[in-house]
């Protein structure tokens, strides 16, 4: 649910998590509050490796699932991935995909990242 301000077509609140208005006590928004994502310890994360095909004309895709609620840190870490591999990606719901079979690749990056993985 996303609430606006009519006046400014803004949005002033909105359900993802945070649990924090976008909007101050005086009507103006706040500069200041940004969302804040819970912080991401790789050591304490265990990331799982699949490939897809289906749906996909036949060309594989590596999955990387079960990653942790904080878009801007994967975000920077799908960017990496993808100049490491040298292949696209894209970031979807709560996996990240890059292009190809790429597990082995992948799962180096991310244990010299600090990441236990699976797959």
């Amino acid at each position: 649910m996303i609430a606006h301000n009519d006046e400014e077509n803004e949005v002033v609140y909105s359900i993802d998590g945070s649990g924090k208005n976008l909007i101050n006590k005086k009507g103006k928004k706040d500069k200041k509050l940004k969302h804040s994502f819970p912080e991401v310890n790789p050591s304490e994360v265990c990331l799982k490796l699949r490939i897809e095909k289906k749906g996909r004309g036949g060309k594989a895709v590596t999955v990387i699932d079960e990653i942790p609620n904080n878009p801007p840190f994967f975000k920077k870490l799908l960017k990496e991935l993808k100049n490491f591999c040298g292949t696209g990606g894209s970031q979807k719901e709560s996996t990240l995909e890059i292009q190809g079979d790429q597990r082995n690749k992948v799962r180096d990056f991310l244990i010299k990242k600090g990441f236990k993985t699976k797959g």
